[in-house]
C-alpha cells in the first residue's frame, strides 16, 4: 500500500460539493484551453483495431486491454491508452487549417500501472489536444509559448474555480520555469530522474522539463517516449508543485510530434523500425500526415490540484487494494 495521508488533511469541500467542482473545472477548463490554442471540441474513440498502429505503446511495457468483436469477423481491438496518433489522422480527416486544433475526452484503462497510489489510478481520464503547425514552427521556442498558454488556462480555471468555492486558494504560479532532462541531470547526476524533478520544482513550482525520451550523456533517459508520437528534441512535461501531498505533480505529457526524420531515427534506436509498415506510420511518411504539437492533460490530476484533494480517489471511481480503502476511510478521505 503507497498511499500517504497528510497530516491534519481534510477536503476543503463536502462530497456533493466536489461533484460540483468537478463539473465546474472540466467545463472552464476546456472553454480556456480551446480559446488559447485555438482548438474544437471533437469525439473520439475509446478503442480502435490492432492493426491500424494508432495506439499508443507508452513506454513500450504496458499491455493494452484487448477484446475481440465476434460480430465483426472477431476482429481484435485495443481501449486506447492515449490518442496521440488518432488526433493527427483526425486533423487531417476533418480538414483543420494551420493555426487550429481539435480536443477530446480521452478515457483509457491502463492495467498495468505498477503503483496505485495518490496520483496512480488504472483509470485515466485527460483532455486530449493536437494543433496543425507549419514546419518553422517545429522549435523549442514555440514549444515553450505553447506550454505557458496552457498554464495561463489552468491558472485562470483556478481562479474562477474560487469564485465558486472560496475556501479553496489559488496556488499555481503562472511563471514557468523551462528546464531540460540534461540540465537536470546536471545538476544532480547522483539522483535518479523522479529525485530530480522533485528538487527542481519544489524551488521552481510550475515547470516544464524538456527532452523526455532522449539519452542522456550518462546513457540514461530521464523518462520513456514512445518513438511514433513525440519528437524527443521538442516536448516534455508541465509539472506543478502541489502543497497538499507536498510533492510534484505532472499535470501534462506534450510536446512536437515527429516528422518523417524524427520518426524514422526515433524507431531505429528504439529498435521498432518494423512499426514503418502500419498505416498510420506509413501515411505520415509519405507525407499525408499534417505537422502538429499535441498533448494531454489530465483531466482527475488537475482536479485533484485544483481542489486541494490528497487522493485521486477522491475525484473519479477506481479500483482500491482494501489497505487502502481503510486507511483512507479512518482518515476521513472518501474514495468514491
Amino acid at each position: 500500500m503507497s498511499t500517504i495521508i497528510p497530516e491534519g488533511y481534510r477536503s476543503k469541500l463536502s462530497v456533493y460539493e466536489t461533484q460540483q467542482a468537478i463539473v465546474s473545472i472540466k467545463e472552464l477548463f476546456q472553454k480556456n484551453l480551446a480559446y488559447q490554442l485555438d482548438l474544437k471540441r471533437v469525439s473520439a474513440p475509446l478503442f480502435v483495431t490492432e492493426d491500424s498502429g494508432l495506439n499508443d505503446n507508452l513506454s513500450g511495457t504496458e499491455r493494452p486491454v484487448s477484446f475481440d468483436v465476434p460480430s465483426a469477423g472477431g476482429i481484435s481491438c485495443q481501449i486506447v491508452q492515449s490518442l496521440a496518433k488518432w488526433k493527427r489522422l483526425a486533423l487531417k480527416q476533418y480538414g483543420f487549417e494551420v493555426g487550429t486544433g481539435l480536443y477530446t475526452d480521452m478515457n483509457a484503462v491502463r492495467r498495468d500501472e505498477p503503483v496505485l497510489d495518490n496520483l496512480h489510478s488504472v483509470y485515466v481520464d485527460q483532455w486530449d489536444w493536437e494543433k496543425i503547425i507549419r514546419r518553422e514552427d517545429r522549435n523549442l521556442s514555440f514549444l515553450y509559448d505553447t506550454v505557458s498558454r496552457i498554464v495561463t488556462a489552468i491558472a485562470d480555471t483556478e481562479e474562477e474555480l474560487a469564485s465558486v468555492f472560496p475556501q479553496l486558494t489559488p496556488c499555481i504560479s503562472r511563471n514557468v520555469e523551462f528546464v531540460s532532462s540534461q540540465e537536470l541531470e546536471d545538476l544532480w547526476p547522483e539522483l535518479t530522474a523522479e529525485e530530480r524533478e522533485y528538487r527542481f520544482v519544489k524551488d521552481h513550482p510550475t515547470a516544464f522539463i524538456s527532452g523526455i525520451g532522449n539519452r542522456l550523456r550518462s546513457g540514461r533517459r530521464h523518462g520513456n517516449r514512445a518513438p511514433d508520437y513525440d519528437d524527443w528534441d521538442l516536448n516534455g512535461d508541465i509539472i506543478c508543485w502541489d502543497r497538499i501531498l507536498n510533492r510534484e505533480v505532472e499535470l501534462s505529457s506534450m510536446g512536437i510530434r515527429v516528422d518523417e526524420e524524427a520518426l524514422m531515427r526515433q524507431l531505429k534506436e528504439s529498435g521498432c523500425e518494423d512499426r514503418a509498415r502500419l498505416p498510420f506510420h506509413r501515411m505520415l511518411l509519405s507525407g499525408e500526415l499534417p505537422l502538429t504539437i499535441g498533448g494531454g492533460i489530465g483531466q482527475s490530476r488537475l482536479c485533484l490540484v485544483l481542489m486541494q484533494c490528497a487522493h485521486i480517489g477522491e475525484v473519479h471511481a477506481g479500483v482500491w487494494d482494501e489497505d487502502t480503502r481503510k486507511i483512507c476511510g479512518e482518515n476521513g478521505i472518501f474514495l468514491l
